[in-house]
């Protein structure tokens, strides 16, 4: 599971620096400022949550479970939330109106807040 959690990790970060990069230079004349902002805390976001599964899988004291666990809540967090902020985002330039799915973001968010609590809590019951 840690081979996992850790490449699964990378391939966040990658993406991350791929669609940074894409948002600044693709999208620079095609976003409006606030537009190019929310697209930029998607990428952030994303970026974050893939330094945390790089840790997980390189941390050895939380047991297996647990990690799967975290790993789900944090994959999912990141899908729902930053995947959402993508397409919230450059919603005007595709026909499909991506508001809709709005509420995903919001879940994305509980997912992520979620797999950090089941992480301090695995932590604290570690270290007590």
């Amino acid at each position: 599971m840690n081979k996992t959690i850790f490449c699964t990790g990378a391939f966040f970060a990658v993406l991350a620096v791929i669609l940074g990069a894409f948002g600044a230079h693709g999208l620079e004349n095609l976003l409006s400022v606030s537009e190019k902002e929310t697209f930029k805390t998607g990428v952030t976001y994303q970026m974050y949550h893939a330094l945390l599964l790089l840790i997980l899988g390189s941390v050895k004291s939380i047991p297996e479970e647990q990690k799967k666990l975290i790993y789900y809540f944090i994959v999912a967090g990141i899908v729902f939330f930053s995947f959402s902020i993508y397409l919230l985002a450059t919603n005007n330039l595709t026909g499909f109106d991506f508001k809709i799915i709005g509420i995903i973001t919001p879940i994305g968010g509980l997912l992520l807040i979620i797999g950090w609590l089941l992480l301090g809590y695995r932590a604290y019951r570690k270290f007590n």
